[in-house]
């Protein structure tokens, strides 16, 4: 039986609409389980579109909630249409020289050239990139400065990509092994933001937030700075979610991380107070009788505070204080890290803190600290050098 196409009387399906759509979603799995019965190429009725939207929304997960978060796949959707849409208006200017498209698809009829040619254009010559120049030529700035996205972002920008084209390879749609088109991005410590935030400095901002009568903004830092929670766990952190420990006595939190895996991270008895307080500022019910399925931190309006919204009240009381970089919910994940460091956590029970599932990206978060303890410096004897360290 053919199976019909929930968009093939709609207009503009050659444009990449890349929205979530459950009744496409449907028609597509219905595609592969017809081919699969066939013993036909899984993919061989997909349209570009139609991979973008597998990538993106399928999951390989039996319940969905444990698979690529929804601020993950809004990262991902947004990169693959940039690229798209940057492909189709600026293909002269990129130099995507297709002669010829084969079998009506822009992925099957790319080569690797074209996408080290996008991935160079991007980095020199795209919109953003002229518009940061013209900013630079506007205040007068050096000409040899460089300026354009950081190395990070660029690293971000093609790991996303080589992996989406990584897929269409091994599933067989492209017979380009475009995701080795990309050239290779290496990333040092200085390349990434400055995120580096220790004891001493969180005391201060603390005791501001406490001296100027902010138990909002005490309440939501503390919590963060001795948990490491991410910012979406703590957003997605409901009443039900922190829970008295029958056996040490006390509180714990139970947090959803990334792939859908929990974690308890135990709650000392000044961070439970806080959280308290901050309920009580906002006018919320004791935790102890309020609904369960409530949010645990409001907005003034009562509603949870999405992550977007929660950076953008992070800069802007931190905007009140002189600092000479932005402060968001992230960084005290970083000041967790390093403070358990500086504590003598070992490097494992700080990985398994944050949720990290590679103990590279933890290290990450202390890279400066440990090089600068690792300096051959320390081990200098004081008295054998007259006194002058």
């Amino acid at each position: 039986m053919e199976i019909k196409n929930p968009e093939s009387n709609l207009p503009g399906t050659n444009t990449f609409n890349l929205n979530f759509d459950q009744q496409h979603m449907q028609y597509l799995l219905n595609l592969t389980e017809q081919s699969e019965a066939k013993n036909t190429p899984l993919f061989e009725q997909f349209t570009d579109r139609d991979m973008v939207l597998w990538y993106l929304y399928h999951s390989k997960q039996l319940f969905s909630n444990r698979g690529r978060s929804t601020r993950s796949t809004l990262k991902y959707k947004a990169e693959i249409e940039q690229f798209l849409n940057y492909l189709l208006l600026y293909s002269d200017e990129i130099g995507i020289d297709i002669s010829e498209m084969k079998e009506n698809s822009l992925f099957k009829s790319l080569q690797p050239r074209h996408i080290r040619r996008y991935q160079e254009w991007l980095a020199t010559n795209s919109p953003y990139v002229k518009k940061k120049n013209d900013r630079k030529e506007s205040q007068e700035l050096q000409k040899h400065e460089v300026v354009g996205y950081s190395i990070a972002t660029l690293e971000r920008k093609t790991t996303i990509l080589k992996g989406f084209f990584k897929q269409l390879y091994e599933s067989k749609y492209i017979h380009e092994r475009l995701h080795e088109g990309f050239k290779s991005i290496s990333v040092t410590s200085n390349d990434r933001p400055n995120r580096d935030i220790g004891p001493s400095e969180v005391l201060e901002i603390l005791q501001y937030f406490e001296e100027n009568n902010n138990p909002i903004m005490f309440g939501l830092v503390h919590v963060l700075v001795t948990t490491g929670m991410r910012n979406e766990e703590l957003c997605k952190l409901n009443v039900e979610h922190i829970r008295k420990d029958t056996i040490k006595g006390g509180y714990f939190l139970e947090v959803l991380g990334k792939g859908g895996k929990w974690r308890r991270i135990p709650l000392k008895c000044k961070v439970v107070a806080s959280i308290k307080n901050f309920r009580e500022i906002r006018g919320l019910s004791p935790i102890e009788t309020a609904n369960k399925n409530s949010p645990l931190f409001t907005t003034k309006t009562g509603k949870a505070y999405s992550p977007s919204y929660l950076v953008q009240v992070f800069k802007r009381e931190f905007s009140k204080i002189e600092s000479e970089r932005v402060i968001t919910p992230h960084i005290f994940r970083h000041a967790f890290a390093i403070i358990s460091h500086l504590n003598g956590a070992d490097i494992y029970k700080i990985m398994k803190s944050l949720g990290h599932e590679k103990i590279e990206t933890t290290i990450i978060y202390m890279e400066k600290v440990l090089e600068m303890e690792q300096n051959a410096i320390h081990e200098w004897d004081t008295e054998s050098f007259g006194g002058y360290i």
